[in-house]
């Protein structure tokens, strides 16, 4: 988890932002806290290439409420799905995709969503993504500081 918390604040520094409510090594310490204690709820996919962690992807899963036809009923949500820049166009994130929808179908989620950046959407259109106009979001608000 120390790689994939590297991978997560590379991600944040390469589009441009540099975080100055905490350090590296504070960050790495609360992100492998969290993936810890969120372990029946997040799983994480690397991919690795000699020792090195180059990509990962999460699947977060949401419980959902029953139905008299399904009384254990869950979704899924693909985040933070991520390539080092010089491991990218390879076919890579398609894997990491197959990876993650392949657990999905494991775990009997119903659905996987994704909210993805305009680069990615034929990544995720390859992988049987399709846009939906049912499906809606609003924005409530954004995380600003480190807790």
């Amino acid at each position: 988890m120390t790689a994939v918390a590297g991978l997560r604040w590379q991600w944040i520094t390469e589009n441009g932002e540099e975080p100055t409510s905490v350090d590296r090594a504070d960050f790495v310490r609360h992100f492998t806290a969290w993936a810890a204690e969120h372990a029946s709820s997040h799983r994480c996919t690397v991919l690795v290439r000699d020792s090195a962690v180059i990509g990962m992807a999460w699947l977060a899963i949401v419980r959902r409420v029953p139905t008299p036809y399904a009384p254990d009923r869950a979704s899924g949500d693909l985040q933070c799905v991520y390539i080092v820049p010089e491991a990218r166009d390879a076919g890579l994130g398609g894997r990491l995709i197959d990876a993650v929808l392949s657990t999905a179908r494991d775990l009997g989620l119903e659905r996987v969503t994704v909210h993805s950046s305009p680069r990615a959407i034929p990544a995720y259109a390859r992988g049987g993504f399709e846009s939906s106009p049912r499906l809606l979001h609003a924005h409530v608000g954004r995380a600003t500081e480190f807790r």
